[in-house]
């Protein structure tokens, strides 16, 4: 059949041989922007030098925590790993959810403002889906 789609082995092995996975799947990720709030908690950081290394573009990773003042807390950490704080109470019910049924999310920091020496980062929660 003339419309029949057909790969060759030799092919797909060369599209992809000097890729690394991420290149290959990354057209494949859809980052769905699904609310804005701010980090929480940026006052009480023992290290507070962190969120002077913190830009408008950033990713930020989101984990669950244990937490003995919140069952529903959402850590917010820099790419290195690094507590910058949570999600605040009031907004991470629907986030603790779907993150502990194997959603991942993740943020972007999309506004800063200095107030003295207080941080306040505006962040957007996205879902990832693949």
């Amino acid at each position: 059949m003339s419309n029949d789609l057909v790969v060759n082995k030799n092919d797909l092995i060369q599209a992809i041989e000097d890729k690394s996975v991420s290149d290959i799947i990354k057209p494949l990720v859809n980052e769905i922007h699904l609310f804005d709030t701010f980090i929480a908690g940026t006052t009480h950081l023992e290290d507070q030098s962190v969120l002077d290394e913190v830009a408008e573009g950033d990713k930020v990773n989101l984990r669950r925590e244990e937490n003995k003042f919140d069952e529903k807390a959402i850590l917010v950490q820099d790419q290195n790993g690094r507590k910058l704080g949570y999600i605040p109470e009031k907004d991470n019910l629907i986030f603790s959810r779907l993150m502990d049924a194997g959603k991942l999310l993740i943020g972007k920091v999309s506004d800063i403002q200095l107030h003295g020496t207080f941080h306040k980062i505006k962040i957007g929660i996205y879902l990832v889906d693949y």
